[in-house]
């Protein structure tokens, strides 16, 4: 009678050595615990096991994002600021070459705008009033032009033409102006509104 044949390859004991209730993957090691003749400390193959939940790489976590500024009152002050500024040299130009010169009414609305929005932030009355003080911006521009051009030919100082004779400067910049004036103020209304949006950013 024959013997019974053995299988070729009888099956691996988990490492201990027993099975566990008939499990033979029960007795293995836990993750993170080196193999069987591994020393204490080498690594275990998996390069996140050391860290703690949340971290990428080990490293910090990210700062916060800096607050949005929001200050509706140094920003209107520095547009308030801004449109004398602007207002003065415009009316310089006009006054110096005896022309009123549009880019130069762009260029008011532009700086309005960005003062305003790089000192007052995301605050949305900021464009608005950036806008409106351009308007006021080119008009007293010109009105400085005027007073210029009519001290070169009349005994009066610009001073006394903007307190003393307000009327006859204001007279006198209706009769120059046409609707190109008014387009260059519209422009830089949109200038003012445009770079104050953009320069909170």
């Amino acid at each position: 009678m024959s013997q019974p044949v053995q299988p070729p390859n009888p099956p691996q004991q988990p490492y201990g050595g027993q099975p566990t209730d008939g499990n033979p993957y029960a007795g293995q090691q836990q993750p993170g615990t080196p193999y069987p003749g591994q020393p204490a400390g080498a690594p275990t193959g998996n390069p996140f096991a050391g860290q703690q939940p949340g971290q990428f790489g080990g490293g910090m976590p990210f700062a916060p994002a800096a607050p949005a500024r929001n200050n509706l009152g140094l920003g209107l002050l520095a547009a308030v600021v801004a449109t004398l500024v602007a207002a003065g040299v415009y009316g310089g130009i006009i006054g110096a070459t005896e022309h009123e010169i549009g880019y130069a009414a762009v260029g008011v609305g532009f700086l309005v705008g960005l003062a305003a929005g790089k000192v007052g932030g995301h605050n949305p009355a900021l464009p608005v009033i950036g806008a409106v003080l351009a308007l006021l911006g080119v008009y007293g521009g010109q009105l400085l032009g005027e007073a210029i051009i009519a001290s070169k030919v009349a005994p009066v100082s610009v001073s006394e033409m903007f307190f003393e004779h307000f009327g006859l400067l204001n007279e006198a910049w209706k009769a120059d102006s046409n609707v190109i004036s008014f387009v260059f103020f519209a422009i830089a209304a949109v200038a003012a509104f445009s770079s104050a949006k953009k320069a909170a950013n």
